[in-house]
């Protein structure tokens, strides 16, 4: 099965967690399975002092597994080698319709950029990258020469995205 990526880029505080969220909610009402990357530019943790997995990484292994009855992680420790490129990481994912990315913005994957008022920055990511196929923006957009939607308009963004990865039409959920 082919893997489908699809990216949310944009500036600090352009709303790339937000959008994400939204639309791992719809594609999920629609009946897809869906994985999602984060890429973090901070010494994000995802463990902490004191429980018995951080003792182990702290004490020097390679990477870390747990597990419960309800989910399970697997926590690698770079030691000093290079963060991996998406590539790398995308390879690990197991089986899904769809994995949205949150970030990696200079990637060569499809991606919808986020341009919102009150964002870091307000220069437009587009015009310099063409892997940047739509906008979703709650401010007026010029000249875009991809397509643009509302911030809100969760549906649309979603058929487009299916349209963009090759997805079958969306399978809605049976009527209650």
């Amino acid at each position: 099965m082919k893997q489908r990526v699809f990216g949310v880029a944009g500036w600090k505080n352009s709303g790339k967690t937000t959008m994400t969220e939204r639309l791992v909610a719809e594609f999920t009402r629609r009946g897809r399975t869906v994985a999602t990357v984060k890429h973090a530019h901070h010494d994000a943790d995802v463990d902490h002092e004191g429980t018995d997995s951080f003792r182990h990484r702290r004490a020097g292994a390679r990477e870390v597994a747990l597990v419960t009855g309800r989910r399970w992680a697997l926590m690698h420790e770079l030691r000093g080698e290079p963060e991996p490129s998406l590539a790398d990481i995308l390879v690990r994912l197991s089986p899904c319709d769809l994995v949205l990315v949150e970030g990696f913005k200079r990637e060569a994957h499809a991606k919808l950029e986020l341009r919102r008022k009150g964002a870091k920055e307000e220069a437009p990511l587009a015009p310099g990258d063409p892997s940047i196929v739509a906008i979703a923006a709650d401010i007026p957009v010029a000249e875009a020469g991809v397509p643009v939607f509302h911030l809100d308009d969760i549906g649309a963004i979603a058929d487009f995205i299916e349209q963009a990865t090759g997805l079958a039409p969306p399978h809605e959920p049976p009527a209650a």
